[in-house]
């Protein structure tokens, strides 16, 4: 993106803003499996178990089953495969990174005191990436919607004299201008005027209504999207244990957002009666934010073999600022001759700071461990992802927006199992994982399914852990709100080798 120009601080109302929808509200409310190589080989089974450093992201009191002070650090290898159906057309994408994705420490104090009842106290921090927005993929089909209905969708009763620039104004100046004053829709409308796709009824200052100089017909699209950043914490964790059977834990996270998108789209036509032919739309998008919620947890050992947890998530709390940026290119009939117009206004949008509030959620644990030999864990999450809200809630479009969210959004559950092996100093693992999807449309957003395999060797004080995890999805992805709202249907897997050496400290 190139930066320029007009910072709209203070000058864009929030009922301006059209970035902020409800499938940015999903995309920073949902959990992924990440975290250590045993976590992740066991789905993240781990709610009543603990003594690992991404179980206590899970449940704050499975710091307390440490016996001793412990360290971990893992790196992580993710794949993303995409296949991509849109209309007539098929593509295939692949895109592989390796990132640093958790690591932390427990420090154990154990109680001196014989005679108390608290045996003994863990303090804890740990960094944690929560989810990964790294994706990459092109559809390309022929449609019978134009993007033109993107541009008349926010120029219909919009005056003319508020969407175009003057005669000796530039189209940087115009851009900064009509944002300022009128707000990002009228920004949209100015590119689909000054580009000569919509046509104004009449070119008075006065005139409201337009139409498209581009004629129905097929068109043949081709759209790539980009997008890049993760969502993170870090966390501090204090827990106790209290006689021999009960765990207590408390959590503190700080939250960040980093997430960068680009999405280009081409247009072509020969529609008889067209005069534009050609369309070639670029946007931007770079979002920063940070939160906080804290989480609640207990483990209690029933017998010695048979563990119960339970813990509490709170909702979310972020603060999140936005820029946009936009370019805009056609080609056109004019008497004959084929003319290029390029409406590039090197423009950072930069938006007021809004507030994101995502849903609590409630995880119940269950575990079995077989003495030395292994164990079996499940879990079962659940979250109202129709609790989501876009604050202030007294803006009209933030209020139309967590009206969307109730109406489209639903409880989701999460199911988790896992277990371990033990042979010599070899451990053994498997698990699987449900996810449900967050909408009541599970045709528009599926539910996630995964497996995990992984292998770990205990050296004595020092332990190396290797996991493979794989999951599928199912998602129809809208090229645009409004207008042009035809979706890409995209079958994604992600596949993640995970290496953790863990370290008594």
């Amino acid at each position: 993106m190139k930066k320029l120009s007009l910072l709209f601080i203070g000058t864009l109302s929030m009922s301006s803003i059209v970035a902020q929808d409800i499938t940015d509200a999903v995309r920073y409310s949902l959990d992924e499996v990440q975290g250590t190589a045993r976590f992740r080989s066991m789905s993240g089974a781990f709610g009543a178990l603990g003594a690992d450093m991404s179980a206590v992201s899970i449940n704050p009191a499975g710091s307390a089953i440490f016996t001793n002070s412990h360290a971990s650090i893992s790196l992580s290898s993710l794949n993303i495969d995409n296949d991509v159906s849109f209309f007539n057309g098929f593509n295939s994408s692949s895109e592989s990174k390796i990132d640093l994705n958790q690591t932390g420490a427990a420090f154990v104090f154990k109680n001196s005191n014989q005679n108390s009842n608290w045996k003994k106290f863990v303090l804890s921090v740990a960094y944690d990436k929560t989810s990964n927005f790294e994706n990459n993929w092109f559809a390309s089909g022929t449609n019978t919607n134009s993007i033109d209905s993107y541009f008349l969708s926010f120029a219909q009763g919009l005056r003319l004299n508020e969407i175009s620039r003057f005669d000796d104004e530039s189209y940087t100046d115009a851009y900064s201008e009509i944002g300022s004053f009128y707000g990002y829709g009228n920004q949209q409308a100015f590119l689909g005027y000054e580009s000569f796709i919509l046509e104004p009824d009449n070119s008075t200052d006065d005139n409201t209504f337009y139409s498209s100089n581009i004629a129905p017909g097929n068109f043949n699209q081709r759209y790539s999207y980009a997008s890049r950043g993760y969502n993170g914490k870090f966390s501090f964790n204090v827990a106790s244990q209290y006689k021999d059977n009960l765990y207590l834990g408390l959590n503190l996270n700080s939250h960040f957002i980093n997430y960068e998108r680009s999405t280009f789209l081409n247009e072509s036509n020969s529609n008889v009666g067209s005069l534009v032919s050609n369309v070639r739309f670029e946007n931007n998008l770079s979002t920063i934010g940070s939160g906080f919620s804290f989480q609640l947890g207990a483990i209690t050992k029933i017998t010695e073999e048979f563990r119960i947890g339970l813990a509490y998530d709170s909702p979310t709390w972020y603060k999140i600022a936005e820029e946009t940026s936009q370019s805009l290119s056609t080609t056109r009939d004019d008497l004959g001759s084929n003319v290029t117009q390029v409406i590039n206004p090197n423009v950072i949008n930069i938006f007021p700071d809004y507030k994101l509030q995502t849903p609590g959620k409630l995880t119940g644990s269950l575990a079995y461990v077989f003495g030395e030999q292994g164990l079996i864990s499940f879990d079962y999450s659940r979250k109202d992802f129709g609790n989501i809200k876009f604050k202030p809630t007294s803006d009209i479009y933030f209020s139309s927006q967590n009206n969307i969210i109730s109406n489209n959004l639903k409880v989701a559950s999460t199911y988790r199992i896992g277990g371990e092996y033990r042979y010599k100093d070899f451990s053994f693992r498997g698990g699987y994982r449900l996810e449900e999807s967050p909408y009541e449309n599970e045709s528009f957003y599926g539910d996630l399914n995964g497996f995990s395999l992984g292998l770990g060797y205990n050296f004595g004080n020092i332990k190396l852990d290797l996991a493979y995890d794989q999951s599928d999805r199912t998602v129809n992805n809208q090229l645009y709100s409004v207008g042009l709202t035809d979706a890409a249907i995209i079958d994604s897997k992600n596949s993640n080798v995970t290496l953790t050496l863990g370290f008594s400290l």
